[in-house]
């Protein structure tokens, strides 16, 4: 039998990853905190290992008997110190593949991320431009040195790993992006920056899960990178009017010029950082990026080798997202960025 550990199982992308698991039949283990909130895993059946990857004890038990791993835990937010990033996304990883080399595994997936890549006008990149080490802000700056962490295991210690780099996940059970965008949407809030035109790297989680299976399956996939993305991408302008509309709520209209945007991008950061926020300023790079650039990655390689196939287009992805949220408006509790 083969048994997967998913890491990061209460979040979006876990949660969908341990659903498909257990309706294919798998053994799941989620190594989940203690002050978790697990009863969608319980209600799966799924075993629950308590601890987290800062504690080797919790890491050995956890690993037990496991074959495949799927590694989405992560600190995700779009502000903060690059630190404390980095004790999740890097420090606690590195505990989890010191671990990992002690017994034998058939494979090992690693959600990385489009942010990844330096943070501008994207046209077609695919896998072979070089990402960026600075990074926008601590999450990309950290998902960045995971990835190459878990790629210098594949090199040095033969780790059987496949890095998938997704970009804007969105689906149900998201208690991030969506239930801030659809609290603005309603207020009135949002504004195109620029024509609105800009595409986006819109993932649906559904469609993630499809390539995250497909890298646990194929042989080939060990050692490599792969973008992954819903294939047909969209603009900023469908983006945020197919949401609105979903919703029942008025489209946003207004555009805010990009040179106006980036100005008062940089007079918010500052201000934030003067008064040491903990939170993110309305407009920060990372929302700037979401809302301004072009994003435009190739998932040809995806394609190709893993046989990955996006089943879901985003009108009938978005339209089920927003439905979740109408019918689960206790469950969807917005957790700041």
């Amino acid at each position: 039998m083969r048994r997967l550990l998913i890491t990061g199982a209460t979040g979006l992308v876990g949660s969908h990853v341990a659903q498909r698991a257990v309706e294919q039949g798998w053994l799941v283990r989620a190594l989940v905190r203690p002050e978790s909130d697990t009863g969608f895993l319980q209600s799966l059946g799924v075993e629950l290992s308590p601890g987290d990857m800062e504690s080797s004890n919790a890491l050995s038990q956890g690993l037990a008997g496991v074959t495949h791993i799927v590694h989405c835990a992560a600190k995700v937010g779009d502000w903060g110190k690059t630190e404390d990033y980095r004790a999740v996304n890097v420090r606690a990883l590195e505990q989890l593949l010191l671990q990992v080399e002690r017994q034998p595994l058939q494979r090992f997936v690693h959600l990385s991320s489009l942010g990844v890549y330096p943070a501008r006008d994207h046209y077609g990149t695919d896998e072979l431009d070089p990402i960026s080490l600075t990074g926008l802000d601590g999450y990309t700056r950290t998902k960045a040195e995971a990835e190459q962490l878990v790629l210098g295991h594949i090199r040095d210690h033969k780790l059987p790993a496949v890095v998938l780099r997704p970009g804007f996940i969105y689906g149900p059970r998201d208690r991030t992006v969506l239930p801030q965008l659809l609290r603005r949407l309603k207020s009135r809030q949002v504004r195109f920056f620029g024509s609105g035109e800009q595409l986006m790297n819109n993932t649906f989680v559904g469609n993630l899960v499809d390539a995250i299976f497909l890298a646990l399956d194929v042989p080939q996939a060990v050692g490599q990178v792969y973008n992954i993305t819903d294939g047909r991408l969209v603009t900023k302008r469908e983006f945020l009017q197919t949401v609105a509309a979903n919703a029942g709520y008025a489209p946003p209209k207004r555009r805010v010029p990009l040179f106006v945007a980036r100005t008062l991008v940089k007079v918010s950061e500052t201000l934030a950082r003067w008064r040491g926020a903990c939170e993110a300023p309305l407009l920060s790079s990372a929302r700037y990026k979401f809302l301004a650039l072009n994003l435009d990655y190739c998932i040809d390689k995806a394609r190709r080798e893993l046989g990955y196939a996006p089943k879901v287009d985003f009108q009938e992805a978005m339209r089920d997202t927003v439905a979740w949220f109408d019918e689960n408006a206790e469950k969807a509790t917005i957790v700041k960025m």
